[in-house]
């Protein structure tokens, strides 16, 4: 998934999915809290992937069990309504600080919902070269 579209959201908690992203996870998503105070948006066969990979860590290291529960216990499923849209839970709303206006980024495998104002702070390319440089090993 690739690409930016910015929405609102209504007094429902609704926001739209552009019909390029539905076209491409269909009308079932999971929703689950990101790691830079966003939400992370799936696709279920992408979801289970995740999901498998969570559980694949070990029970024993309180780190693995901390973000386990960060990713799984907030977690919900959502289906795309006649209209293109998806009702965003409470709790995620507040986590992600959507209120009004949303930006949504396709990410590769998954979609991010953003409080723009976050999305804009959190997102700086001033430092790429180095950011860059810091992944050199990791073949991109």
């Amino acid at each position: 998934m690739l690409g930016q579209y910015d929405h609102t959201i209504d007094a429902k908690g609704r926001i739209i999915i552009p019909a390029k992203f539905r076209d491409q996870m269909g009308d079932d998503f999971v929703i689950t809290k990101g790691l830079d105070n966003q939400l992370f948006v799936y696709a279920p066969d992408e979801w289970n992937l995740f999901e498998a990979k969570l559980r694949s860590l070990p029970i024993s290291n309180p780190q693995a069990r901390k973000l386990s529960r960060f990713f799984l216990v907030g977690a919900s499923d959502v289906t795309v309504d006649k209209q293109g849209r998806i009702t965003l839970p409470v709790q995620l709303r507040e986590f992600a600080g959507i209120t009004k206006d949303v930006l949504l980024a396709g990410v590769g495998n998954h979609l991010e919902i953003w409080n723009p104002d976050r999305y804009n702070s959190a997102n700086t390319y001033e430092d790429m070269n180095e950011v860059a440089m810091s992944l050199e090993g990791f073949n991109i």
